[in-house]
């Protein structure tokens, strides 16, 4: 004998009164672990499982860098125009639009100042989820106003590079912001003004060809891809096999490329400590 017995048959349960399991609860590393994703958040977004650090934006940066997530965001409505009239399978205006309203962003950086264990800060932060966080002309001139306030008011500056590249919609114009965020990083060198580099995954293209290695000082999370061209562009350019680990943080480190590669949950720490050594202050506990 059946303990169940279905009395009607097809499924009789209406659209409106099937319950879905809510998104977000769980995320999946990709070594496969699953952790909660209250427990993803405490931990900075790194799984406790593997120590994979999870891509974050800007949101989630500030928070952690910044002081009880009080700041004051820089030049927040700039957004990028169409010059060119570009048209892939899409129009560009129509791709910036939908990527707006996707992402709640105006476009694929943000800047802000704020206190950070008690000094001033200028942060400007890439957002890998506005088209890739490619380098358009808008992400060239929040860079550069945001070492023009770092300048004038002699704050420390830091770029949290995560991005493809630049942007081909904009073509030449998206190329031109290499050559003006070099300029006014250069004229923070001449001031004596910290710039620190933190190269998330991923940091590639005109990214890395500009202002992500051109920090004071160079570091990164655990496992962060960084590099120009892809593995494949290069493997096939030079004919050769690469190194296993290739483009990975810790490869650029043992080959000099960046100072340090830091867990999220000692940017803040090891951040302010450097500042403090290299404008000769005292270590802030």
């Amino acid at each position: 004998m059946a303990w169940f017995k279905r009395k009607e048959k097809g499924i009789t349960t209406s659209t409106q009164e099937k319950k879905d399991t809510p998104k977000g609860l769980w995320y999946k590393s990709p070594t496969g672990k699953i952790v909660d994703a209250k427990e993803l958040e405490k931990n900075y977004y790194v799984s406790p499982e593997d120590g994979y650090h999870v891509r974050i934006g800007s949101n989630e940066y500030f928070e952690i860098l910044f002081d009880d997530n009080k700041y004051k965001e820089l030049d927040e409505k700039l957004e990028s125009k169409d010059p060119l009239k570009f048209e892939d399978t899409k129009k560009y205006p129509e791709r910036l639009k939908a990527a707006q309203e996707k992402t709640k962003l105006k476009d694929a950086v943000r800047t802000a100042v704020g206190k950070s264990k008690g000094k001033d800060l200028v942060i400007a932060c890439m957002d890998f989820s506005f088209i890739g966080g490619s380098m358009g002309s808008v992400v060239g001139e929040k860079i550069a106003r945001a070492a023009d306030y770092s300048l004038k008011k002699k704050i420390p500056f830091m770029i949290i590079s995560k991005s493809g590249g630049a942007r081909m919609m904009e073509a030449a114009l998206s190329l031109m912001q290499l050559a003006k965020t070099s300029v006014k990083l250069a004229q923070l060198a001449d001031a004596g003004i910290p710039y620190v580099s933190l190269c998330t995954d991923p940091t590639t293209g005109g990214t890395t060809a500009s202002f992500a290695m051109l920090g004071d000082i160079n570091i990164s999370e655990p496992g962060a891809l960084i590099g120009f061209a892809g593995p494949r562009v290069v493997k096939d350019t030079t004919g050769q096999d690469l190194p296993e680990g290739f483009q990975t943080s810790e490869f650029l480190l043992e080959h000099g490329f960046l100072d340090f590669i830091t867990h999220r949950k000692d940017l803040k720490d090891r951040l302010n400590q450097y500042i403090d050594l290299i404008t000769n202050q005292p270590l802030r506990a």
